[in-house]
């Protein structure tokens, strides 16, 4: 059973996913919060499994109350619900530790997948739609030559060098089976070698390691982007 606090300041919001979370016999809501503040306390007290998190909000808002939910070291994990395909809040709520965001309008069976995706620890976001997001806020991204920032970081220094490897093509949005056509290995091994990377760089799940490796300059986005 995933337990779910919901978090949106919109009632007849709140009451769809409630409806519609009560229909999936594997999800279970916990508690509902109106703001991030109420968000945040609830999570520290329900625990819950997922958090679907809204991101505008009065008072404190959806990035701020990911940040510290996150922050607090629990095993609640963040699914940003957004209104619009590429939302200007959306970069800033997975530096905040997001997993992974939806659009509002996803199709019922799109929710409770992600949520239950979420739930197993992967990233909701499909790589090529975490690219895109990526290219069109690269330029809040600092800019930096390619590898550049890359050796003064300690978590990069961990790395061996197919890790490297491994990461450099994560960051380009590419899928387990990209990786291993490119770098010829079987997928089996590729999995391996992510599930090594996202532990020796602290990142929580996929979407973390590619705001990780664009952080590093390790990519770039397209100029066509």
């Amino acid at each position: 059973m995933t337990t779910v606090l919901i978090v949106d300041d919109q009632p007849l919001q709140c009451l769809g996913f409630r409806m519609l979370l009560e229909t999936a016999p594997d999800t279970e809501v916990v508690g509902e919060a109106a703001h991030g503040a109420e968000a945040v306390r609830q999570a520290a007290v329900l625990r819950p499994d997922v958090v679907l998190m809204d991101v505008r909000m009065p008072g404190m808002d959806g990035i701020e109350a990911t940040r510290r939910i996150v922050a607090g070291g629990g095993r609640s994990r963040i699914l940003v619900l957004t209104t619009f395909d590429v939302d200007e809040y959306a970069h800033a709520a997975l530096r905040a530790g997001a997993s992974g965001f939806l659009l509002k309008d996803a199709r019922p069976e799109e929710l409770l997948s992600g949520i239950r995706a979420v739930a197993k620890g992967d990233a909701v976001i499909a790589p090529a739609l975490t690219r895109r997001l990526l290219d069109t806020y690269a330029g809040r991204l600092p800019v930096s030559p390619r590898h550049g920032g890359a050796d003064r970081d300690p978590r990069w220094q961990t790395l061996t060098d197919r890790e490297r490897e491994i990461l450099t093509v994560m960051g380009e949005g590419c899928t387990n089976g990209e990786i291993a056509e490119r770098l010829v290995l079987s997928e089996s091994t590729v999995k391996t070698h992510v599930g090594r990377v996202l532990a020796k760089i602290g990142a929580r799940d996929r979407v973390q390691a590619v705001i990780f490796a664009y952080d590093l300059g390790l990519t770039r986005p397209n100029p066509s982007g």
